[in-house]
């Protein structure tokens, strides 16, 4: 088990690596595909540059960006301090981070773009990023650690 400092710690670590590579190859795609273009890397994934206005599946479709941001604010703080209660469980910092760094990042591009870059596209899946791929990879070990990791004592 390790201290709350130590956890706090890779949490922040975690954000910032996941913060770095989700912004970063979003200006890179920026920089080199025309919005709208689409260019085939393997036969089962394309490299494209969309827009997306809507959060994942289409979820609060319509609704203002004052509304997606506030409510990606509160899922920040309500996973915080689910992490505030429960930093010592083993994998909590990792989960956390992922989510937390994925979300910062989506948000970035809502607040500085009116929208978030999607540009990894498999065939029949809507196109995503890597703020995505992390915040699923965190949700996922966030239930496993919930449901698994004893809590703190």
């Amino acid at each position: 088990m390790i201290s709350k400092s130590a956890a706090w710690r890779r949490l922040g670590l975690t954000v910032l690596i996941v913060l770095a590579l989700d912004q970063a190859s979003k200006a890179i795609v920026v920089g080199s595909v025309e919005l709208g273009e689409r260019i085939q890397v393997l036969p089962f994934l394309d490299l494209v540059h969309v827009r997306n206005e809507v959060v994942a599946f289409g979820f609060l479709g319509g609704s203002s960006q004052t509304l997606v941001v506030g409510v990606t604010l509160l899922a920040i703080v309500l996973v915080g301090i689910w992490f505030a209660l429960s930093a010592t469980r083993p994998g909590a910092w990792l989960a956390v981070g992922l989510l937390g760094g994925g979300a910062i990042g989506n948000l970035a591009d809502r607040v500085t773009r009116d929208a978030v870059i999607d540009f990894i596209d498999f065939p029949a899946w809507p196109s995503f990023n890597v703020a995505d791929i992390a915040i699923t990879g965190g949700a996922l070990l966030l239930v496993w650690t919930t449901l698994t990791a004893p809590a703190d004592e």
